[in-house]
């Protein structure tokens, strides 16, 4: 179903949902804007995320909702958008978009009197059955616009970049070559996609072995500040820790400085999929990188676990990866990419 003339001008975006999720949309809202390159490209997200979408270059503004303000907002002012996508499943946002778009695209929803309002109801995919980012590019595709890249989006600033380095040089780790990225966990409950610390600790010993001076930075929140002071307590100078006391933007601006990045499946690490600098990441079978993994990234190194998926459970133990087979892609990564001049 293309989308009839006049081409829209005003374009509105809704995207509530976690760090990982609300990326994941960055490939559609480009997508979009590349086939209304005059467009003015408005985003709305949860108020904790809205940051991860700043500064895009295909973006005109973000702001912030939520399903329960939304529900309040919208009644007044008129359609001041041509043309909205909502991503999720939340019927709030789609009667919000109803009420300010003159068309608006979503997936199906359980009301069949709102998806008789949409302009394109799409079906709702059945559950794991492709790609984050393929799904949610189902919405453009159902009027007639065409994918521009698979690959994440993310944008630091000058001035972001800028502290970054000051963060480092006050670390004492200005001119360390190769820096390395650690984000250690996921969320709390995704805890079953944690790697066992212990694991960490061995990786990096193996990686000073090979490179001695070799240092590390590690990520992470407040949540898991067990894990990471314990990671900072054994690696002593060679890290520096950082888990807990950076925003989200500040954390991915470091990442920016780093020559190689080694993390479990989470917000951080779906951030660092949008720099071309090698990235380890590692996946549980519960949800595999066939479903969250990078796509179009140039230095990607991925581990799944081993056990198939039909026999694997939330019970079933990231310690299954081995530090042999981590470090030896951590080996490749730095012999097809090594550290370069920052």
């Amino acid at each position: 179903m293309p989308f009839p003339d006049p081409p829209p001008t005003n374009i509105l975006f809704i995207a509530v949902s976690r760090i990982g999720d609300t990326l994941f949309a960055t490939p559609t809202i480009r997508a979009v804007a590349a086939a209304f390159p005059a467009a003015r490209i408005t985003v709305l997200a949860h108020p904790k995320r809205a940051e991860v979408l700043q500064h895009l270059p295909f973006v005109s503004r973000v702001g912030a909702i939520t399903k329960n303000r939304a529900t309040w907002c919208g009644w007044l002012g008129g359609k001041s958008f041509d043309l909205a996508f909502v991503f999720g499943f939340d019927q709030a946002l789609v009667a919000y978009a109803l009420r300010v778009s003159e068309r608006v695209v979503a997936f199906e929803q359980e009301n069949a009197s709102l998806n008789r309002r949409l302009f394109a109801a799409i079906a709702r995919p059945a559950f794991q059955s492709e790609h984050a980012v393929r799904q949610l590019l189902r919405l453009p595709a159902a009027v007639g616009i065409l994918p521009a890249g698979l690959r994440i989006a993310f944008q630091s600033t000058p001035l972001e970049t800028a502290a970054a380095r000051r963060r480092l040089n006050d670390a004492g780790f200005g001119n360390s070559r190769p820096l390395v990225g650690l984000q250690v966990a996921s969320f709390a409950t995704k805890s079953y996609r944690d790697w066992p610390i212990e694991n960490f600790a061995a990786l990096c010993d193996r990686i000073t072995s090979r490179w001695p001076q070799a240092r590390f930075l590690i990520f992470g929140g407040s949540a898991e500040r067990l894990r990471t002071d314990w990671l900072k307590q054994h690696l002593g100078e060679r890290a520096a820790l950082f888990a807990g006391s950076l925003s989200l933007r500040d954390t991915a601006a470091l990442m920016t400085l780093t020559d190689l990045y080694i993390g479990v499946d989470t917000g951080p690490t779906h951030i660092m999929s949008a720099f071309d600098i090698p990235l380890v990441a590692l996946y549980h079978c519960v949800s595999s990188s066939k479903l969250t993994g990078p796509l179009d990234h140039p230095c990607a190194y991925v581990i799944d676990h081993p056990a198939a998926r039909e026999r694997c459970t939330e019970m079933t133990e990231m310690a299954d990866i081995h530090v042999d087979t981590v470090f030896a892609e951590v080996e490749r990564a730095m012999t097809q990419h090594p550290p370069r001049q920052r």
